[in-house]
């Protein structure tokens, strides 16, 4: 039987599913992929409902995926918390098992950083929106959806700061607003409010809001501030709510624009957008700011995750200096 006609006869689970991750306030990347993971698990074992399944079950689906697809440790890892949200959340299934469910072990690696010449030479090949989108990620240490889900109210020009909204972990924070973007900024909000003017014109114009705001404040979807300070082109269609929206730009048109950039640069390493922020935590740490500082800045919950930088500068806390180069 397709997919189609299954997901015809259960949609009381998804729909349940859907409905307490929208009440948890999670993503609605998580919330497509913490679905798809739920009807893969249903479907590789012939439309069983889940509670009627247990430890053995989730275990094999695990090891399946490990074995014969050869996910990675981090795919693998998100399928489980898909299917503890289910039993936990959803069926409200608190069993000891959940808590044995082996964690896939992920590889530890060093991450990618650019040197600043590297740094400045993708930057360099890159223009309008995807230049400064580059240049928050290098230069505030934003992740890619960070900057993406900005608000026009989110920019303070005059203390140069950067308000992150819901970061990961739900965490707010501030970091700084390069100087050398205030103006770019300017000039790009100009355009941006010359398309919200349009969409307001022809009876469009609202945004989407988190939570309950929308209900709370009616009118504040249309406001400015609220506004996305990268716009996507085109009006879509919101997938929760049906209604026909600007959305943000796509992260993948970000990424594509990364890579050309990189490889045209000459680069070698794998960079990808999320190298820019490595380089920014590394290249404060280098010019000598507390590792302190740069937690903050970067949104680490633990200052463990922010030492991973020391390793990438050879410095275990302090400098150290080969025996050959004395």
């Amino acid at each position: 039987m397709s997919m189609i006609a299954s997901l015809k006869q259960s949609p009381r689970l998804l729909d349940q599913v859907r409905g307490k991750i929208r009440l948890k306030h999670y993503s609605i990347r998580t919330e497509q992929a913490y679905v798809d993971w739920i009807k893969r698990f249903v479907l590789f074992f012939d439309k069983r409902h889940p509670s009627e399944m247990g430890a053995r079950e989730v275990e094999a689906f695990l090891t399946h995926l490990a074995v014969e697809g050869r996910v990675a440790a981090a795919t693998q890892n998100q399928a489980k918390a898909a299917l503890l949200f289910l039993y936990r959340e959803v069926l409200e299934q608190d069993l000891p098992w959940l808590q044995n469910v082996e964690q896939a072990k992920a590889p530890k690696r060093l991450p990618v950083v650019l040197t600043q010449p590297e740094a400045q030479a993708v930057l360099s090949r890159l223009s309008g929106t995807h230049w400064i989108v580059a240049g928050l990620l290098y230069g505030a240490g934003l992740r890619i959806m960070e900057a993406l889900r900005l608000r026009i109210k989110d920019l303070e020009f005059t203390r140069k700061e950067i308000v992150v909204r819901e970061g990961k972990g739900f965490k707010d924070r501030v970091t700084m607003l390069p100087a050398v973007l205030v103006d770019p900024l300017k000039a790009h909000l100009k355009q941006v409010r010359e398309l919200h003017e349009q969409d307001v014109a022809e009876g469009f114009g609202e945004v989407y809001l988190p939570y309950a705001l929308e209900r709370k404040y009616p009118n504040a979807a249309r406001e400015w501030g609220w506004q996305y300070v990268f716009p996507s082109k085109n009006r879509a269609v919101d997938p929760r709510s049906g209604m026909v929206r600007r959305h943000h730009v796509q992260d993948q048109a970000i990424q594509r624009a990364i890579r050309q950039a990189v490889r045209d640069a000459g680069i070698v390493k794998p960079a990808t957008p999320h190298t820019l922020r490595h380089s920014f935590a590394t290249h404060l740490l280098t010019s000598g700011y507390d590792i302190r500082t740069v937690q903050e800045l970067l949104g680490h919950k633990d200052v463990a995750t922010t030492m991973i930088y020391t390793h990438v500068l050879n410095k275990g806390g302090r400098g150290v200096v080969s025996p050959l180069d004395v």
